[in-house]
């Protein structure tokens, strides 16, 4: 399997060069359908072919969506460039943990909520290409010729602009991006009342916060017009079932400095607030011990687990971690705690809360810890933080969330993280810095 798809992907790549590109679009759609087949053996194989999955997997699945949308492409097209990508995301997460284990199945967006849209954003070295995708319309799509380097370019600017809390000029990025990613479908978002915008992102686009990008004409952020959710593509979204009468919570944080790590003064007031509007049962600094958290989740099927404590995403599974009292519980053992539950009991975790945490620093694809860290804990849905910011400003928006989240039981768990962060933006802090890094991976609603 793994030569047929070599030979596969390198006869693409001549027949492009010669122009041959119908010819050239069957070959690589035979090479990636050889990867998805060698993809689920992997992990027996050997770790040269993991290690070499940038250099020979992954050109192969963006060199077929870059084939498939040449020229004015086909409804047909569209939907196969769309599963093609979502195959990547797959590819890369089970890369990422060089495990095969991640349950796969076809979901429709109506299926999950007719309000919202999703959004593709893929970058090629030519060109960025945007899908959108709605409840029982055409799929659309528009190209900008651009470089890769020209786009990186502006994401860089625009994640070190909005990480900094004095940064200047940060709204002329934003507004680039906004220009990009929104703007070719405004009409038709407004059109069919989309109120959430579920990204499934690419590249470097993972580790920008998409509730930043601006709207330079309405002068208001993307996250004051629409909740936004992020995936890493409908196929693995869980369905939903949270419901408020029924949130109980286990929460666990780290106030103290421990490991070489600051103190968090504010999380003993979140934790707090927390347990006074949901039932919950807390584990505090010395009680948050990785024994601890096993035997509170192996105990009782809590639906919220809402972990206030330093960690780190990065693409590198083994730089993943959460801050326990006396250690880093690395991402592989996180989900192992998670998951021991009663077996005979089908009780998923709802909802996973990180706040706190971050991704790492300078690493392009940080954001695959994330992605990594929601899809393996088997949790229906995440909240968590692009950066770690101001303690009192992070327990201020969490509370909020869950205000949100008990006193509106008919909205989703996207709208309730909007009417946070637009309440915190609309105080004294309304730099992005303090309120766009809280991200939604997973199922929405």
């Amino acid at each position: 399997e793994e030569l047929v798809a070599r030979s596969q992907s390198q006869l693409g790549q001549i027949l492009k060069q010669q122009g041959k590109f119908k010819q050239s679009t069957i070959a690589y759609a035979n090479a990636v359908k050889e990867f998805e087949s060698l993809r689920r053996h992997l992990v027996a194989i050997s770790e040269d072919v993991q290690f070499d999955f940038r250099e020979t997997v992954e050109p192969a699945y963006r060199d077929l969506v870059s084939l498939l949308l040449r020229d004015n492409p086909s409804q047909a097209q569209l939907r196969q460039a769309i599963e093609t990508i979502e195959a990547l995301q797959l590819a890369e997460l089970d890369n990422f943990f060089q495990n095969t284990c991640l349950e796969a199945k076809p979901q429709q967006i109506n299926e999950i909520d007719p309000t919202a849209a999703v959004i593709y954003p893929i970058i090629l070295p030519e060109s960025l290409e945007i899908i959108l995708l709605q409840q029982d319309r055409p799929i659309l799509h528009y190209q900008l010729k651009l470089s890769q380097t020209e786009v990186e370019e502006v994401i860089f600017k625009m994640q070190r602009s909005v990480r900094r809390p004095l940064a200047i000029n940060r709204e002329s990025t934003s507004a680039k991006l906004y220009s990009w990613l929104i703007e070719p479908f405004e009409e038709q978002l407004a059109r069919n009342r989309i109120k959430t915008l579920v990204f499934i992102l690419d590249g470097n686009l993972r580790n920008v916060p998409m509730a930043a990008l601006y709207d330079l004409q309405q002068e208001k952020y993307l996250v004051e017009k629409y909740a936004i959710a992020l995936t890493p593509g409908l196929q693995l979204l869980k369905s939903p079932s949270l419901q408020p009468q029924k949130l109980e919570a286990l929460t666990a944080g780290i106030s103290e400095p421990v490991l070489d790590f600051s103190a968090l003064p504010g999380v003993e007031w979140e934790l707090e607030q927390i347990s006074q509007l949901i039932p919950s049962q807390g584990l505090l600094n010395q009680e948050f011990t990785r024994e601890n958290l096993a035997a509170k989740t192996e105990e009782t099927p809590f639906p919220i687990i809402h972990l206030a404590t330093h960690g780190q995403f990065s693409s590198n599974r083994d730089e993943t971690f959460i801050l326990a009292w006396n250690e880093k519980i690395k991402v592989a053992e996180f989900e192992r705690l998670l998951r021991k539950r009663d077996p005979t009991e089908p009780t998923p975790i709802e909802f996973l809360v990180l706040s706190a945490c971050q991704t790492a620093t300078g690493d392009k694809r940080a954001a695959l810890g994330l992605a990594g860290v929601a899809v393996r804990s088997g949790a229906r849905s995440t909240l968590a933080t692009l950066w770690s910011v101001e303690d009192s400003s992070t327990a201020k928006l969490i509370v909020e969330f869950y205000q949100q989240l008990i006193a509106n039981p008919n909205i989703n768990k996207a709208e309730a993280l909007r009417r946070a962060q637009v309440a915190l933006l609309k105080e004294q802090y309304r730099l992005p810095y303090f309120w766009a890094p809280f991200v939604l991976v997973g199922n929405w609603q």
